[in-house]
C-alpha cells in the first residue's frame, strides 16, 4: 500500500492559509505510508506532466490533525515519488489543534 488511507474530502477544519503562509513552513521528510489522501481521484495528465509544479509550490502540503497526516495538496507529486520507488517525500506540515479521539 502506498498511502495509509484514501479519503474523499478533508476531515479537519478550514485553516485559510495562503500560499505565502504555506511557503513560510519549512519542509520536512515524511513517509508515504503515513499520509492520508484527501482526494480519491487524480488526473493522469497531471501525474505525467514534467512541469506540474511550475506555477505552484515544489513541496506538497500536509495538515496534521487529530493524529493523522492529511495530504491536502501534492497527491500527484507523492504518487510520482512512489512510482520512482521512493518511500518518502519532503512536505510542508501545518499542525492544527483538534480533538483527539
Amino acid at each position: 500500500m502506498i498511502f495509509r488511507a484514501v479519503r474523499d474530502g478533508r476531515p479537519y477544519p478550514e485553516h485559510n492559509l495562503t500560499l505565502k503562509q504555506w511557503a513560510e513552513i519549512p519542509p520536512r521528510p515524511l513517509r508515504l505510508d503515513q499520509l492520508i489522501t484527501t482526494k480519491r481521484e487524480l488526473a493522469l495528465d497531471k501525474l505525467l506532466a514534467e512541469d506540474s509544479t511550475f506555477y505552484g509550490d515544489l513541496f506538497p502540503h500536509v495538515v496534521q490533525w487529530n493524529g493523522g497526516l492529511y495530504l491536502e495538496d501534492g497527491l500527484h507529486r507523492a504518487l510520482r515519488a512512489a512510482l520512482q520507488q521512493r518511500n518518502q517525500i519532503h512536505a510542508r506540515v501545518l499542525a492544527l489543534a483538534g480533538p483527539v479521539e
